[in-house]
């Protein structure tokens, strides 16, 4: 695994996507994470004629161009927020282009997506969270903190937050803050302070002047604990994307759209992502009667049923061909009653 919180076709690449014209190559740069499970999963809200899947983090498309060759009436409806992922995905998709729309969105724009398209409910919802393999492997793009790049790390190049601003303009608390809530990090006083103090001394432009200030603000006895990097850049990338607060948005509606006997999976890839996606599908999955009454009544049954106990990890066998699904947490949920 490269970094935490990976996601949109996963898998591992050897060139640099902006090189790839022909759908057969782009095709063959990743490994969609848990595909097959997330087909098992999906498909029985999938059979009916004219059923829409909406992919919420549509990548390079790996998963959507298996869910359409499985279910030649489906209809899919593609979402990202990157540009670069669209274009090259739309060629990939492209001998399906008859049943396929794709969106330049955010995905906690589903509903204004669905409704632009004059779609009322769909089937079948597929999240894979994170940033995606395409983003993380083009250097550029300043996800990662083992090349030096510009710090950028902004999922859809059109927006206008940067890691660069977030390094240059927040308050020493402010970066504690989403060091510590975003990343977890145990140093978040500590590398706060060092970086304040730091860009007094000139701009921090790039991914690689930031990291040796981090790790020159390593204690010696936290040097063998990992990167000390890793959870910076994920706080930051969280950051500059508002990941978890559309995350939070896009659940809620995403799971509003769906009709009744529709079907929701989200991959998750790191724990702050994992928990809102299990509290929401816990709360809509549990019924609201107040407690003690003798009898359930029908407006207090559980909007969602779970699919899956828990969350369902990566098999051996796919840990150890990809290693990017090391992380991956899987949950899962039908509809079973629309609340009006």
């Amino acid at each position: 695994m490269a970094e935490a919180g990976i996601t949109s076709d996963h898998g591992n690449t050897a060139d640099d996507t902006a090189d790839l014209t022909p759908a057969a190559d782009i095709g063959g740069i990743h490994a969609s994470v848990l595909l097959e499970r997330s087909i098992e999963l999906l498909g029985p809200a999938l059979t009916r004629p004219g059923a829409v899947l909406v992919d919420c983090t549509l990548g390079l498309g790996g998963h959507s161009a298996a869910f359409l060759e499985a279910f030649p009436e489906l209809h899919l409806v593609g979402l990202d927020r990157d540009p670069n992922a669209l274009e090259l995905a739309g060629r990939r998709l492209e001998r399906f282009a008859d049943r396929t729309d794709l969106v330049h969105c955010v995905y906690d724009e589903i509903d204004e997506a669905l409704e632009g398209l004059g779609i009322d409910e769909v089937d079948g919802i597929l999240f894979d969270l994170g940033v995606s393999s395409m983003q993380l492997d083009r250097v550029e793009r300043g996800f990662s903190y083992s090349k030096d790049a510009p710090l950028d790390m902004r999922m859809d190049d059109t927006a206008e937050l940067t890691a660069a601003h977030i390094v240059a303009n927040y308050s020493e608390a402010e970066l504690r803050r989403i060091f510590r809530d975003y990343g977890e990090e145990r140093l978040a006083d500590r590398y706060a302070r060092f970086i304040v103090a730091e860009r007094e001394n000139g701009p921090i432009l790039r991914s690689g002047q930031l990291v040796d200030i981090l790790q020159a603000a390593t204690p010696a006895k936290f040097q063998n604990a990992g990167h000390p990097a890793k959870r910076v850049f994920q706080a930051l990338r969280i950051e500059v994307n508002a990941e978890l607060a559309v995350l939070e948005r896009a659940l809620p509606k995403a799971i509003d759209a769906l009709r009744v006997g529709g079907r929701i999976v989200v991959l998750a890839f790191q724990s702050l992502e994992d928990r809102i996606v299990k509290r929401e599908l816990q709360h809509r999955s549990t019924s609201t009667a107040p407690a003690g009454l003798p009898v359930e009544l029908p407006e207090h049954r559980p909007e969602l049923k779970l699919l899956v106990r828990g969350a369902e990890l990566a098999g051996d066998d796919e840990r150890a061909r990809n290693p990017r699904a090391i992380p991956v947490r899987l949950r899962a949920a039908e509809k079973i009653r629309r609340i009006a």
